[in-house]
């Protein structure tokens, strides 16, 4: 039985939804952000519990296929931008498509429709607060980052940083304590 899960962004995520599955005795067959796969049916009193549960944390059991389809858009490019070792090559629309077997077209329609935002636009704030991270991390040079980010050049994500943050990364990087946006909220 599958299950779709809203907010649902990181790896803590995940290790979250595992726990409380187990607390009711039941087995996650695959974990994967806004997706889990447990191995046996799960009744209404499970399915209040847990989004219960869930709710303390500020994730939510989904059952409207849209949301969950736009769900899905997210965590893809939320994985393939923050826990992916290095971002595809491939377009994003071929890639989002690909994976969700649907046109990009549809998807890109309902996504605009449920979060007013369009996905092109969706990447860029999750590319920034990638940057973002790195930046803080001070391990990689600007010019690193780009690359890793596959921005055509430091001006480019210099321009769209500037765009969406306020600052410039150089004084985002010298700010004593740079803002970051939690992902569940983007």
């Amino acid at each position: 039985m599958k299950l779709y899960i809203k907010n649902m962004v990181c790896l803590r995520c995940k290790i979250l939804v595992q726990a409380e599955i187990e607390k009711l005795g039941l087995h996650c067959l695959v974990i994967k952000l806004g997706e889990i796969e447990i191995d046996e049916p799960i009744s209404e009193e499970e399915l209040h519990q847990l989004n219960s549960a869930f709710k303390i944390y500020e994730l939510e059991l989904l059952e409207d296929k849209k949301i969950i389809l736009v769900e899905n858009i997210r965590s893809l490019i939320i994985e393939i931008i923050h826990y992916s070792n290095e971002i595809p090559k491939i377009n994003f629309s071929h890639y989002i498509s690909g994976k969700l077997n649907c046109s990009y077209n549809n998807l890109s329609h309902l996504f605009s429709e449920i979060r007013h935002t369009t996905i092109e636009h969706y990447i860029i704030l999750q590319k920034i607060e990638r940057a973002k991270e790195l930046i803080s991390y001070d391990e990689l040079s600007l010019s690193e980052i780009a690359s890793n980010l596959h921005y055509s050049s430091v001006a480019h994500l210099s321009h769209q940083f500037k765009q969406i943050v306020g600052t410039t990364p150089t004084q985002y990087k010298n700010t004593k304590q740079p803002a970051r946006i939690s992902l569940d909220l983007l």
